[in-house]
């Protein structure tokens, strides 16, 4: 939950970090935050920790997307957990996959497996964390990159206009 000074919870929507709005375009044209902290260049170690599946899913995704400037060192633990989802959702699916999603109890109903709550659960997850790394459809149509690397500079007129306080 976002907080605003005071430890008073925001209302609407969380912010957007400046460089997936610079690798979308800056569709709304505000001003950029040029106070944001900008973590250092540089892409995390797999921690040991994940599960097997968790960690095949980190070394098909993590160079792209440093290299694509949405991974850095300091989003270890949230790329971690899309890792970590991916890997329990796709075991729940495995199990459901081999022996069904539903169970007869000992009165002869049939009742939902577990493993459905758990894929149900996991892929939700999973899908909120990949949407903060624009790993969706819907989150990367909204990124205007070129060759993968987000625009370094504005548009100098942007630029000129948009710090002169005259227009902006």
């Amino acid at each position: 939950m976002e907080l605003e000074k005071g430890g008073i919870p925001m209302a609407g929507r969380k912010p957007k970090p400046t460089a997936m709005k610079k690798l979308e375009g800056n569709p709304g044209k505000r001003k950029l935050n040029t106070k944001e902290p900008v973590p250092a260049k540089g892409m995390p170690a797999c921690p040991d920790w994940l599960m097997p599946e968790a960690k095949k899913e980190w070394e098909r995704l993590a160079k792209l997307m440093n290299q694509m400037g949405v991974l850095t060192e300091v989003d270890m633990a949230a790329f971690a957990a899309y890792c970590q989802s991916y890997a329990r959702w796709k075991e729940a699916q495995e199990h459901i996959t081999s022996g069904g999603s539903t169970f007869e109890t000992d009165k002869g109903y049939q009742q939902q497996t577990p493993w459905v709550g758990i894929a149900n659960t996991n892929q939700k997850l999973m899908l909120q964390a990949a949407s903060e790394f624009g790993l969706t459809p819907s989150s990367r149509s909204r990124i205007v990159a070129g060759n993968g690397k987000a625009k370094e500079t504005e548009d100098e007129m942007e630029a000129l206009l948009g710090d002169s306080g005259v227009f902006g």
